[in-house]
């Protein structure tokens, strides 16, 4: 839909307030034309009804003192009231002369307290019920919108009421019916005229407030095609105004001074803004930016997950309307900036148990507050690094001396079996004892042998075959696997792989090393018992769970399980979870456990998912060959 110009919304304002003044006072106007006609038909009405009301009241006044009934018995009392007004004769003179008193005036009756007609400008219809109508009381006091509907509506009779009461009750009731088509006949014309005369107004006066305003407001088009050209950014292509000494010369001349200024500041603003909303969305801390009265300007995407309030809520807005001083994070907030003393370090444990590192530093300059700079990190995740980094350092120790060792035993063991052989060749008749020595000694010398090769292999660079993979497949194919050896423990695998999981691994790595962890939960249940496997999404990583009901890894040997040659099992290798570790890291993944003893351990297992930019080049993740420096960094 177009934008309407400046100058025709101008134009549009100027002629809708005429309108609105002479539409308000055609409708006060016309309002009080049919008020006073209304007003007037209840007044008629009105004046009939208390006429007869005063000859009725007279009549029975004198007779019902002469008459002797017992005028506390109700229905003597209606009897006696039913035959004096039928026999009076002024009451009766005085009904069948009000029909032509107005031409608005339909009927009039006495009717007793039930609603019997007494009497009744129609003979015919004394001694039935009078029927029910509205009280003209409503039109009057109904507004304008009401009265008006009686001048084009319906044709309706209303009611004027005016009771007789006697000892505090009433007894009769005087009625005089008011029909509206003579009403309507009146406000007709009347309403008609006014409208027409309305109508003539608001015209008039639109045509002379729009041809007024078109004429005062006409250099306003030339100003807002200048806005135009500045919003656009064309203000620099546009030809210059003609140069005017008048009031539209300096407007327009500083409209070109403010279109330039607002072109500068805003390219600026954007690329700041660019930066710091890409700076802002990768911080993993979050931050919180206070200006000088201490009002929040900048919030980061991870503040919302510390703090548990979303960022719109926190934007200008005081720590204390932010921290609550319930926990133990907000006292020591609050009681920072209320004391401008600043926070170094300090680690804190939230209501929901996570522990945070919390630092808050006041920044001045010339001695003067500015602001304050807020910083919330996972102390948590700060410990889990700091371990895997002292994981990956022993690792690596090992990983270098194990290679240098690998090597230097593997020439004795070989120069060994050689001389071995030919021990053998020239000892060809020996006593059968011997032969069982030099055999167990060829045993051993084998299985060091593999020991050695195994160190070689787990220390030797690693070439990764990378591949498109849905790890769901990966996950079901690895289940299968080890479903032989969970039948022979008892262990029901429960599977979960609800969505898809594209990432770029080395498949047989991966599998080998998620084999290991599943066989080990299938080993840790030797009684039987069920083994929960899940795959799904978690933010930009794909996470796999492996979950058993075993009694649990030792707290004393947690940190040593990913030591190569570790094991708690009779007859383990120590080698697989190592290796599975070693190849997580090989795919930028992440490998990390929790036990509960008696409860069993949960295994989790984390990979990038796999995004491909326009080229199809994935941004996470090259494949590369990895040194044996390189394997072990966290």
């Amino acid at each position: 839909m177009p934008t309407l110009r400046l100058k025709i919304k101008l134009v549009f304002a100027i002629t809708g307030m005429v309108l609105a003044i002479v539409a308000t006072i055609s409708t006060l106007y016309i309002s009080e034309v049919v008020y006073q006609r209304v007003q007037k038909t209840y007044s008629d009405g009105d004046f009939i009804a208390h006429e007869i009301f005063t000859v009725a009241r007279d009549a029975l006044e004198t007779d019902l003192s002469s008459t002797r009934i017992d005028l506390n018995d109700p229905k003597q009392v209606d009897a006696a009231t039913e035959d004096i007004l039928q026999t009076d004769v002024g009451v009766n003179s005085l009904l069948r002369s009000i029909v032509g008193y107005s031409p608005t005036i339909q009927d009039a009756a006495l009717t007793n307290a039930s609603g019997k007609i007494l009497l009744h400008t129609n003979e015919n219809l004394i001694g039935k019920v009078a029927q029910q109508r509205e009280d003209i009381s409503s039109l009057v006091n109904g507004g304008t919108w009401n009265q008006l509907k009686v001048a084009y509506g319906h044709a309706r009779v209303y009611d004027v009421r005016v009771p007789l009461v006697r000892n505090g009750a009433v007894f009769a009731e005087v009625r005089v019916g008011v029909q509206t088509v003579f009403l309507q006949d009146q406000l007709r014309p009347l309403v008609n005229r006014a409208l027409i005369f309305s109508g003539i107004a608001i015209f008039a006066s639109l045509v002379l407030a729009a041809g007024l305003s078109n004429f005062a407001l006409r250099p306003l088009e030339a100003i807002s095609h200048r806005l135009d050209l500045i919003n656009s950014g064309q203000l620099e292509t546009a030809e210059a105004p003609p140069r005017r000494s008048d009031e539209y010369g300096a407007v327009s001349t500083k409209i070109d001074r403010l279109g330039r200024q607002m072109r500068d500041v805003k390219e600026v603003f954007s690329a700041l803004k660019e930066n710091l909303d890409q700076m802002m969305a990768n911080l993993q801390d979050g931050v919180m930016l206070f200006t000088s009265d201490y009002k929040a300007v900048l919030v980061s995407a991870s503040a919302e997950r510390f703090i548990g309030i979303p960022r719109g809520e926190m934007l200008g807005h005081q720590p204390t309307e932010i921290f609550s001083q319930d926990s133990r994070l907000g006292q020591i907030i609050l009681e920072a900036f209320a004391t401008r003393n600043p926070i170094d370090q300090v680690e804190v444990a939230s209501e929901s148990g996570r522990h945070l590192e919390i630092s808050l530093d006041f920044i001045e300059e010339r001695g003067e507050r500015i602001g304050a700079l807020l910083n919330l990190r996972d102390a948590e995740s700060v410990h889990r690094i700091e371990d895997e980094i002292e994981l990956s350092r022993r690792l690596a120790a090992i990983g270098r001396l194990t290679s240098g060792v690998a090597h230097e035993v593997k020439n004795p063991i070989n120069a060994i079996v050689v001389h071995l052989e030919v021990m053998r060749q020239k000892l060809s008749d020996v006593d059968p004892a011997t032969r069982r020595h030099m055999d167990v000694i060829g045993s051993e010398i084998k299985r060091l042998d593999r020991v050695v090769q195994t160190l070689v292999d787990f220390t030797r660079p690693v070439e990764l075959r990378l591949n498109e993979t849905d790890l769901r497949k990966l996950v079901d194919d690895v289940t299968t696997l080890a479903s032989p050896e969970a039948e022979h423990h008892k262990v029901h695998i429960e599977l979960e792989t609800p969505e898809p999981l594209p990432v770029r691994i080395d498949a047989d790595l991966v599998k080998q090393a998620l084999l290991n962890i599943v066989i080990n939960g299938v080993q840790a249940m030797p009684e039987g018992g069920n083994l929960h496997v899940a795959a799904h999404r978690e933010g930009e990583s794909a996470l796999i769970v492996v979950r058993d009901e075993g009694p649990g890894i030792p707290a004393d040997v947690r940190d040593k399980i990913f030591n190569l040659y570790f094991t708690t099992k009779t007859g383990g290798s120590g080698i697989g979870l190592a290796m599975a570790y070693r190849v997580v890291q090989l795919h930028n993944g992440s490998l990390e456990f929790d036990s509960i003893e008696g409860q069993g351990t949960t295994f989790y297992l984390r990979f990038p998912l796999w995004e491909e930019n326009a080229q199809g080049e994935n941004l996470r993740e090259q494949p590369r060959a990895v040194s044996e420096d390189s394997v072990h960094t966290a």
